[in-house]
């Protein structure tokens, strides 16, 4: 029998093992749960779909098509969740006590996943609607979004929820964030013939000095009302081959986390800046930069007709205005804004997303199911 309370749901889904393949080598990735979904959505009256491109990492999309005239709306949530070593108990079984049920995924986001679930049955069974609704359950979101990139391709909607846990708030900002690799190139020689090598690794700690000082100057500068300003730090480095040999290369990965405003070319060329500066002062300094993965930030309009929305029933339901705030991790939010949908996040209450523990907070999931399940019914009338 198909489980048909959030409660309920997010137990199930916990059981199965969807680890992202990308973070964790060998992580069972998101067939098995991709599966479940469908089968639960086609169970509730959705045309569910496969969506398959790069080979056992399958996203589903799920359609309850309206009568006509009225606007779609798509809820969207991922699959898979980080690994499950070092966690404490085991982390497919979930456990409730106090409210709260534990296991991997919980809260990030297998409960948000079963609130859209849920609430879209509900909806849909609840009368008649003009408008489609839409329920995307997504694959990779946890390491390249892939899943959404996908789904995007196959469908969009005039306007999205993402459920990534939020407390039950209103996430209307996110920030975005490039990686970048800088190769600080020197000379190898042997130890003993300093007048033919360059030190790659002294030469890297000029460029690590100015990476701090960028990363203050960007703290003093202008701000975002609901993120602050981006930062910048290095997150690896790696050079030299021995102890005797002056290294040839220094290799620093660094990450930057960027506002709206901000973009992977205006990193580059603010990198580039540091660096050029430094190739003009420092003897001997080269260097090479190449850009890695970037994401965009992500901002709504408070004006979208889907953000009043939800504000309203998130202000029925809950009994107070809900709290507005940013974020400074990235979400699929941004690409379904970078394709035209207008979009929003709202999500349950917990704690533990990719920590040893993790717990979602069960009255939470109601609440959420009650919120997303009239915003559908009124945004797809």
């Amino acid at each position: 029998m198909l489980p048909s309370t959030p409660a309920d749901l997010t137990a199930r889904l916990v059981t199965i093992d969807s680890v992202n393949p990308g973070l964790v080598p060998g992580g069972a990735g998101e067939s098995a749960v991709a599966a479940f979904c469908a089968e639960w959505l086609t169970a509730h009256g959705f045309e569910a779909h496969l969506l398959d491109e790069r080979g056992g990492r399958p996203s589903v999309v799920a359609v309850a098509r309206g009568t006509g005239g009225g606007r779609s709306l798509m809820l969207n949530g991922h699959l898979d969740t980080v690994g499950l070593a070092g966690y404490d108990g085991d982390p497919l079984e979930p456990r409730v006590q106090d409210g709260r049920m534990s296991g991997r995924g919980a809260f990030d986001m297998k409960g948000g996943l079963a609130a859209m679930m849920v609430a879209a049955a509900r909806a849909v069974a609840g009368g008649p609607l003009r408008g489609d609704v839409v329920v995307a359950c997504v694959a990779d979101e946890e390491h390249s979004s892939t899943g959404t990139e996908e789904v995007l391709r196959f469908r969009t909607a005039d306007a999205a929820i993402v459920t990534e846990p939020s407390h039950l708030e209103l996430m209307l900002a996110h920030k975005g964030f490039a990686w970048f690799e800088v190769e600080i190139e020197g000379r190898a020689a042997h130890g003993s013939r300093p007048e033919l090598g360059v030190d790659a690794i002294a030469k890297a700690g000029h460029f690590l000095v100015a990476l701090e000082e960028l990363g203050a100057r960007l703290a003093r500068g202008p701000a975002h009302p609901l993120l602050g300003t981006g930062t910048v730090h290095a997150s690896l480095i790696s050079g030299g081959q021995e102890a005797s040999t002056y290294p040839a290369s220094c290799r620093i990965t660094l990450e930057r986390r960027t506002v709206p405003g901000e973009d992977a070319a205006s990193v580059e060329a603010e990198l580039r800046q540091v660096l050029d500066g430094l190739a003009a002062t420092v003897p001997d300094f080269r260097y090479r930069l190449e850009r890695g993965l970037s994401r965009e930030p992500f901002a709504a309009d408070p004006e979208w007709e889907i953000v009043r929305t939800v504000t309203r029933h998130a202000e029925a339901v809950l009994g107070h205005p809900p709290v507005v705030r940013g974020e400074p991790f990235w979400t699929d939010a941004a690409l379904l804004a970078g394709a035209g949908v207008p979009c929003l996040l709202i999500g349950a209450d917990g704690e533990g997303a990719h920590a040893a523990s993790e717990w979602v907070d069960l009255a939470s999931l109601d609440r959420l199911t009650a919120i997303l399940t009239a915003t559908i019914q009124d945004f797809c009338a």
